[in-house]
């Protein structure tokens, strides 16, 4: 064979592995991103736990410890907003307003104000912080920015054009891992993150959540978020807590996202003269008057909530007004401009709810837990698909499905009659209105520059 003949041969081999590579590196990035997202959020939560393990471990550990939190509870919230404030800025609340007013930005600078990695390192460390000051807060929501903001990066990296579809996959990537709820984080994604289903996106959505949740089934096993139950509506009792829970529930989280934008706007009219200054004093406040709750609850409402919940999930009552102490809680936590989420907590104030229903009504304690989470986390997010099949996977009670769909929806219509404007959605166009800002900011600095040389 002529040597020019074999030289072309292998040029050509060369050409097409070279090319295959080039179209599958992007793949091979993305799968690595999603695995990641698995292993980083496993790793969060054992973090958390940890966290929450030790504050509870410091406040009880002497007779007089139960009022440190009277110190490590103001202290830690002012350490944790000072260091959002002046080290990860856009790191502040839950996460998930973030994830969303990224997906409406189109600038890249603009998008990676608000996920980063350097933000995802913040976020984790500073979501820890709170919970070692017994914040009310949780990790769900976190791990939403986080998986975003590791999808961005692998979009950089892997020289991937489908920003949009990638914050939307690394997001449904965090829910599903942070829970163990594969279908609810596609349905979260769908239904919260984006309003609209996309079908370009789905693939990257599906996949990213398959080995997400691979990763954290190989690290933590299989697992139902607060176990199994199989507890159904056997008397008239029973069924009526689906029209309680439901509006009860709806009006409770209407309530709560209501207040919670109402005031997360004059806080950020009164801060602006002196913002760090004014912010630090806000959040040192509420986490003294979290301490203060906490303590007169006997420590129920200080961190996740997750034992409470599980507990009522389980059919062990909660004190009566237990969902009142923790919505409070949750609430200053919120608005105090430290990182954390509200899913969890959310999840405990739902249960509390239904615990102190199913008590006044002489029905199961375990069914009303789990129909006051749907109805309350409905009508928190007024996301009805995504509350009832989170609530489906984390309890496995495959005997109330048509209960907790029911309930989930009328909670979703009566917060919508209350509160026409969801939550998360409400918080990202301040995250949307300030990249926008920022960004015409350095425009004109650069403009003013360039005329000046």
């Amino acid at each position: 064979m002529p040597q020019p003949y074999r030289k072309s041969k292998l040029v050509r081999r060369s050409r097409v592995f070279w090319g295959s590579f080039s179209l599958w590196r992007p793949r091979l990035v993305f799968w690595c991103g999603a695995l990641a997202i698995g292993v980083i959020s496993v790793g969060f939560a054992r973090l958390a736990d940890m966290a929450q393990k030790t504050f509870a471990s410091i406040t009880t550990s002497s007779e007089w410890s139960f009022l440190l939190p009277l110190i490590i509870t103001p202290l830690g919230f002012v350490l944790s907003a000072y260091i959002a404030a002046t080290m990860f800025p856009n790191s502040q609340g839950s996460g998930i307003p973030q994830a969303i007013a990224a997906r409406h930005l189109h600038d890249e600078t603009d998008r990676s104000r608000l996920l980063s990695m350097r933000i995802a390192f913040g976020k984790i460390v500073l979501t820890v912080l709170g919970l070692f000051s017994g914040a009310s807060i949780g990790r769900e929501g976190p791990t939403v920015q986080v998986g975003a903001s590791i999808m961005l990066a692998v979009a950089r990296f892997g020289g991937m054009a489908q920003a949009r579809g990638l914050i939307l996959a690394g997001s449904a990537a965090g829910i599903a891992a942070a829970f163990n709820t594969p279908l609810a984080g596609i349905v979260f994604a769908i239904e919260e993150m984006s309003r609209t289903y996309e079908s370009r996106s789905n693939g990257l959505v599906l996949t990213a959540v398959i080995l997400s949740g691979l990763a954290a089934l190989g690290l933590s096993g299989s697992y139902n978020y607060f176990g199994s139950t199989s507890v159904a509506p056997m008397h008239l009792a029973d069924w009526s807590l689906v029209l309680i829970c439901g509006v009860g529930g709806g009006g409770l989280g209407a309530a709560f996202s209501g207040f919670a934008l109402y005031v997360s706007q004059r806080v950020r009219r009164w801060a602006q003269p002196q913002p760090l200054k004014r912010m630090l004093l806000l959040a040192g406040v509420c986490g003294f008057a979290i301490a203060v709750i906490g303590i007169g609850s006997g420590g129920t409402t200080f961190g996740t909530g997750y034992d409470q919940a599980r507990g009522a999930v389980e059919g062990q009552a909660l004190p009566l007004f237990f969902f009142l102490e923790k919505l409070l809680a949750s609430f200053l936590s919120m608005i105090s401009g430290i990182p954390g989420g509200i899913f969890a907590p959310s999840l405990a104030v739902g249960a509390g709810f239904g615990s102190t229903v199913g008590t006044l009504v002489g029905s199961s304690i375990a069914l009303a837990a789990i129909l006051g989470m749907a109805g309350y986390f409905a009508g928190v997010v007024q996301a009805p698909m995504t509350a009832f099949v989170i609530i489906l996977e984390m309890t496995g009670d495959h005997q109330a499905v048509i209960p907790i769909m029911a309930v989930s929806m009328i909670g979703y219509v009566t917060s919508r009659l209350l509160s026409r404007e969801p939550l998360y959605h409400g918080l990202s166009r301040v995250f949307i209105a300030a990249a926008i800002r920022a960004r015409r900011a350095a425009e004109h600095k650069a403009s003013a520059e360039e005329a000046a040389g």
